[in-house]
């Protein structure tokens, strides 16, 4: 049997420490430390740092500005953020607003896909959330951004419905998404469940 040339796997770290580890329990980090952790997650060479979420606190914009003037060479930064509201439109969201406004090449956005959250934390349709998706996915991409998409609660969406879940998963990449995360959000998923999904 002939054997096949290797080729090297293509291997990404994206880290979430400065915005979802920042949430920690008795965990406060100042713009300083922040900053300084990117520092050292980019010696490290982390390949995406999530930064924060530009436009929901003060800290976190200004992290962004200050973000900058760091010298980084391995790593690149990610703003963090949502789909648009129901109802609106992406270009008239304050919050993918402050995405854009961010300046990073990269933006993280957050989109749910378990219909159970569309419904309740929402307050919309699935038709409406799929919308949602594709409009912010889109307008982010048209203002020069790379997008990737952490589709929500996914796993436990996947089992309740898949057609909903798979839905969101194929509206983020057909909008124009590089990566889809798959979130297993609330940590209940069992390995055999996760890879028979």
């Amino acid at each position: 049997m002939p054997t096949l040339p290797q080729r090297p796997a293509e291997f990404h770290v994206f880290d979430t420490s400065l915005r979802d580890g920042g949430q920690q329990e008795g965990l406060n980090l100042s713009v300083a430390d922040k900053l300084k952790i990117a520092g050292y997650l980019d010696e490290l060479g982390v390949t995406f740092i999530e930064g924060g979420w530009p436009g929901a606190n003060p800290a976190d914009t200004e992290f962004f500005q200050l973000a900058k003037k760091l010298d980084l060479r391995h790593s690149k930064l990610v703003a963090f953020g949502a789909t648009r509201k129901a109802g609106a439109k992406a270009e008239n969201d304050a919050l993918t607003r402050a995405l854009v406004d961010a300046d990073t090449d990269y933006i993280c956005i957050v989109a749910k896909s378990h219909d159970e959250h569309v419904f309740r934390a929402l307050r919309t349709t699935l038709e409406e959330n799929l919308e949602m998706i594709t409009d912010t996915v889109q307008y982010l991409i048209s203002e020069g951004r790379r997008v990737f998409v952490d589709c929500e609660h996914f796993f436990d969406g996947y089992r309740f419905d898949r057609t909903a879940s798979l839905a969101a998963v194929a509206a983020a990449f057909e909008a124009g998404a590089e990566v889809v995360a798959l979130c297993d959000t609330n940590g209940g998923m069992l390995p055999g469940w996760v890879g028979e999904i």
